[in-house]
């Protein structure tokens, strides 16, 4: 392939989705990776029933189905109390597509996207390369790449960074990464257990400052995510130690488990200044970042690429100008500081912080009537759908 028209720094879930958008347009697109290929550590796993519209035009939604898990929403238990109250997500069937959360590692996610890419004739995956230095002038892009081979440079008419939150391509753009980061840190870990037997269902959010967890199923292998945090102040030395003790009182019914994965992850709440300077855009954890309590990180970059690949590809044939380029990046960065942000805070704060028993009591109450009450619990998902940027083409008349 000769240079293509857009190349894509990130080899994750939302730099794949963006070249999968592209190329189904017709666009040449390369994706270059830092890493020798998809990352097996535990990272995201669970996939709102918001996102779904969006595989499916991609015609990916159905592997995600063979392969993924069907949550029916999510369980909250009390540590302190063990009371148990579940929001089901049968209260939108009647108001959205497709009304079920996907559980599948973002591994398996990758993998599946790399499937679908490498069958088609104007992609190339290039593994291994990692990206040192962006220039870029009024006709294209420049960046070097450094490699098994050495340096090189690769040119193109546009360059999407989704090369995660320690992006270079942002870096290279000069732009600023403004936020705060948690002093605690999420422990993430894959294990294998029985905890069916433990009551527990596919997802389940714990409440609790110490043994607060998110515990959910990846697999029908009895493959569980669990997750919790610690103080950020203690050494990556002994963490092994440290989560063992951890389920020695927090594991489910003290089932019997293997730690199959862990990885021990900072926490922020940040974004870009801009989403887009000239012919660099961002997109996912290169734009904004959050921790991942709800989902909404992976989530959240997943809709920043629905967008874009729309209107990139609308660009490049010449049907609208690059100002809906600006669009975009507004439009996802207000929704990122207005809408993901914050409610992953309160996500993360609900679960983890200590809180006064008056504080402790409207919390519970509010879960509930959240667990019982469908219409109210309709209204309270269908909030979600607020993450989503409608088509910018439908703004512009292009598409119905």
């Amino acid at each position: 392939m000769t240079d293509p028209t857009v190349i894509v720094a990130g080899g994750g879930p939302v730099g794949l989705a963006t070249a999968l958008g592209l190329a189904q347009a017709g666009i040449d697109v390369t994706v270059v990776d830092r890493n020798d290929g998809v990352v097996s550590a535990p990272r995201a796993m669970a996939y709102l029933f918001f996102v779904h519209d969006g595989f499916e035009r991609l015609g990916i939604l159905d592997d995600f189905r063979t392969e993924g898990l069907h949550g029916d929403g999510i369980n909250f238990t009390d540590w302190e109390s063990g009371e148990h109250f579940h929001s089901a997500l049968d209260a939108v069937a009647d108001d959205v597509a497709h009304p079920y959360t996907l559980h599948l590692g973002q591994d398996q996610v990758s993998r599946i996207f790399t499937r679908r890419l490498q069958a088609l004739p104007n992609v190339d995956l290039r593994y291994g390369l990692d990206v040192t230095e962006v220039t870029q002038d009024d006709d294209g892009v420049t960046i070097t790449v450094d490699g098994p081979e050495g340096p090189q440079a690769l040119r193109s008419s546009w360059l999407i960074g989704a090369d995660g939150a320690n992006s270079t391509v942002r870096k290279s753009a000069g732009l600023g990464f403004d936020g705060m980061t948690w002093p605690d840190r999420f422990v993430s870990t894959n294990i294998t257990a029985d905890l069916g037997s433990a009551g527990l269902r596919i997802a389940n959010w714990r409440i609790d400052p110490v043994y607060g967890a998110i515990l959910a199923k990846i697999t029908d292998s009895d493959l569980w995510r669990y997750t919790f945090r610690e103080p950020g102040e203690l050494p990556e030395e002994g963490l092994e130690e440290r989560i063992h003790a951890h389920f020695a009182v927090g594991m489910p019914g003290h089932v019997d488990y293997e730690l199959v994965q862990y990885q021990p992850y900072r926490m922020h709440q940040r974004a870009a200044e801009t989403f887009r300077v000239g012919r660099v855009i961002l997109a996912g954890d290169a734009a904004h970042i959050t921790n991942p309590v709800g989902g909404l990180g992976l989530t959240g970059g997943f809709l920043d690429s629905f967008v874009l690949t729309e209107a990139l590809a609308a660009v490049i044939h010449g049907t609208v100008s690059e100002e809906i380029l600006d669009e975009y990046s507004d439009k996802r960065r207000t929704v990122f500081l207005e809408i993901a942000s914050p409610a992953a805070t309160a996500n993360k704060r609900m679960l983890f912080d200590p809180h006064p028993p008056e504080a402790k009591a409207q919390l519970l109450a509010g879960l509930r009537h959240m667990s019982t009450d469908r219409e109210f619990r309709r209204t309270d998902l269908l909030q979600m759908l607020g993450l989503i940027t409608p088509s910018l083409l439908k703004d512009k008349g292009v598409i119905r």
